[in-house]
Order: structure tokens, then sequence, then C-alpha cells
């Protein structure tokens, strides 16, 4: 809690009550010193006095706290929040202020501090949160002694959506407000992504559809006679039946991640195991696509805490799209090794995928694990992508808490990798 400027003014220390009281302190030691000019035989006396009247505007409660008050907030005096209410409000795991019946600032918690800043007790909350629906929404719980509350967007970066509320403390008419606040980012940015997400999906599972609909339509009608055509257009119906139905098994598949997010994997793979697994079910494409699938391996085990099927599934996508998109070079190099992390000077396993095609150019490269980001999506359709290989990569990988790494260079390639911790590290 920010205690030390909220303090009320009944429990102000003694130099801040004589600070208060300064002018009357001025006139009467000026008074004092021309009494003393005038009688030098009672200048012990006036001494005397001209301390005592230090002492009475150092330890008078009431008059010289009224004066501090006024000086930091205004013309007319008001009261500060009892310690227990400031207390509560500072228990909140949320940002709580408490002002008063004006409107000013008189108590921050410490959450509201490091989500919003620092401010002046004392000046009125309007200067702070420069909303004009929060200035309506104040005026309206004074006035109406109720609870009100708004959700708003912050116009300065970062831009947050926010739910503020205000209610009197106490009965009516309370001398205090509490005014709270809910950040609704999170919420906002992920309804927004849920609206992206099937606006996407139903475009992507649209254009299959529309073409299978124009394939039976023409067969029906003008193609009804011609076989040949006929088996033709069959054909492009069946790979667009195929290409709905791995988009169906993508979206089902990253669905089953996204539900697992928050639970730790608690089986036990062999990488070395995983890795030939997917080799073995990739030379099928590599030879199709002319391409040397070159598998590296160390002598020793490389046993990780994580879902064998999980990570199979990971290395996979990952050797699939580099055979796909790195065709032009002809090679992809795939395996796992023990390295030393850098952050903590243990041995850890990293599986890599490296491609010598075209490369990634490097705007593209944070966006590449957005669901249904392409970076060419005429090439993406021809060959058969979905674009949520590496979304549903990137959230297998969160459950195994790590990440992808990408880097790649135009005309080069690109390299994709993963670190997991070993069960049995050495150091």
């Amino acid at each position: 809690m920010t205690d030390k400027p909220e303090i009320p003014a009944a429990r102000a220390s003694f130099f801040d009550r004589v600070f208060a009281a300064r002018y009357l302190l001025a006139f009467a030691l000026a008074l004092c010193a021309l009494l003393a000019w005038l009688e030098p035989e009672r200048t012990a006396i006036l001494v005397l006095a001209a301390a005592a009247f230090v002492a009475i505007a150092g330890w008078a409660p009431r008059r010289a706290d009224a004066r501090l008050d006024r000086s930091l907030s205004g013309s007319q005096p008001s009261v500060w929040p009892e310690n227990a209410m400031r207390q509560i409000a500072g228990a909140l795991d949320f940002p709580a202020y408490i002002l008063d019946r004006r409107g000013r600032l008189r108590f921050a918690n410490d959450r509201a501090v490091a989500d919003f800043g620092a401010v002046r007790f004392g000046e009125p909350a309007t200067y702070h949160f420069r909303s004009p629906e929060f200035g309506r929404m104040f005026e309206l719980a004074v006035s109406s002694g109720n609870r009100q509350s708004i959700e708003y967007q912050e116009a300065a970066p970062p831009q947050r959506w926010l739910r503020a509320a205000i209610a009197p403390v106490g009965r009516a008419p309370a001398e205090f407000l509490l005014l709270t606040f809910d950040d609704l980012s999170g919420q906002r940015l992920a309804e927004q992504m849920r609206s992206d997400f099937v606006a996407n999906a139903s475009h992507e599972l649209r254009t299959p559809l529309a073409s299978l609909r124009g394939f039976i339509e023409t067969i029906r009608g003008p193609a009804a006679k011609d076989r040949k055509s006929a088996e033709r257009f069959l054909g492009v119906m069946q790979e667009q039946a195929e290409r709905m139905s791995r988009l169906i098994d993508d979206l089902l598949s990253l669905s089953r991640v996204e539900m697992k997010a928050h639970m730790p994997p608690e089986g036990i793979a062999d990488l070395g195991e995983v890795v030939r697994s997917v080799a073995n079910a990739m030379k099928p494409l590599s030879g199709k696509l002319a391409i040397e699938l070159v598998v590296g391996l160390p002598d020793r085990a490389m046993t990780v805490r994580g879902e064998a099927d999980e990570l199979f599934q990971v290395c996979q996508n990952l050797v699939e799209n580099a055979c796909k998109y790195g065709q032009s070079g002809g090679r992809v190099e795939f395996g796992a090794q023990v390295v030393r992390d850098p952050e903590n000077p243990v041995e850890v396993a990293e599986v890599h995928v490296r491609d010598f095609g075209a490369g990634i150019a490097a705007e593209h490269l944070p966006r590449l694990t957005e669901r249904f980001y392409r970076v060419d999506v005429a090439e993406s359709r021809q060959k058969q992508g979905t674009g949520l290989g590496l979304a549903i990569v990137k959230h297998i990988l969160a459950r195994h808490r790590t990440r992808l790494d990408i880097a790649s260079t135009l005309g080069e390639g690109a390299r994709f990798s993963f670190r997991l911790p070993l069960e049995n590290p050495k150091k």
C-alpha cells in the first residue's frame, strides 16, 4: 500500500502542523519581536511566549489539520479515510482507489499504482482518468448514492479495455467512494481471436465446398454424358474433399491441444525414438518430392518429460512443411542433439528441422504460428496446407513449457527448433 501520502491530517506530524500554521506563527513571532524591541526588560517572557506559540501550533490538532488539508487539496477542509478503510482497500487484488465526495484521490492500493502509475493525493481523479464517461459516472454515483459502472477503452498506448466501478462507502451521504478497475483486455482479445478464427475457418471450408457444389452441378448437367470430363471432375472433387478433411482434422487437433494447454505433460518420451518414427513416416513424402531427408541422432538416450504422440505430431508437421516449402533446396536435415542451455548450465535436448529452400522474409517470422497465416496463400493451397500446422506446433510446445525458435535467411532456407529438459541432465 501507498500509505505515506494519504495519512489522515489528524495524524499529521508536529512539523506538518507547524508548517500549516506558518502564517499565523509569522505574525505572532513578529509581534513578539516588536514587543521585545519596545520592552527590552521583558525579552525573556516574550521568548517563552514565542516558544509557546510554536508548541501550540505543533500540537493543536483541529485548526492546524484543517489548514494542512486545505494546503494539500483545496480551499475547503475535508476528512481522510480511516486506517481500517485503507487497509481493506489495500488488501484487494485489483486496482482500487478511495475518493472523497468532491472526487479527489485520497488513497491508492499497490495494484492501482502498478497498473496505472503513481498519483498525487488531493488532486481530482479526473486529472488521472480523463475519459468523459468517468466524470459522468462519478457525478451519478454521488447524486444517486448508488454504485455505478462503465466500460471504456483507453486511447493512450498501451490500449486497454477497462471496466470501472464506483460505489459510495457507508450510509448516505457517504464521505468516501471506492473506485475499482477490472482489465477486460484479455477477454476482448480472446473474443476477437475467436471471431477471427470462426471467420477464417468458415472461409477455408467455404472454398472447397463451393468447388464441390460447382463440379456436382456440372456432372449432373453439361458433363452428364461426358465420361472423360466426369472422371476429371471427380478427381478434383476428391482433392477438395480431402482438403476439407485435413482442415477439420487440424481444427479438432488444435481444439484438443488448447483444452489441455493448462495441463503439463506427465508422460516420459524418448526423443530419439520419436525422431526415428517421424523419419520413417516422412519417407514416402520426401521420396515423392525428391527430397533427401538427412537424419542425425546422438549415440546416447534423450529421455524427456512429454507426450510422445504430441511430440511426434510436432516433428511431423515441421518435417512436412520443410519438405513442401523447402523443396527447391533438395535436402532437409532433421534430428536431435544434446546441448547446453545458455540460461541454465545443464544439458537439454534440442530437436531441429532445417531446409535449404527459398527461405522466409523476416517480416513473416513473428506471425508464422498464427492460425491460418500464410506467407503465400496460393502456394499453401497448392501444397495442400491448412494454415494450422504451426499453430498446433506452438500450442503443443507451450503445453510442454517450451517454444518454437525460427531462423531464416532468404535464399538459404529456414531452421525450426525447440528444446526440452532431459530427465537426467549432466551439469
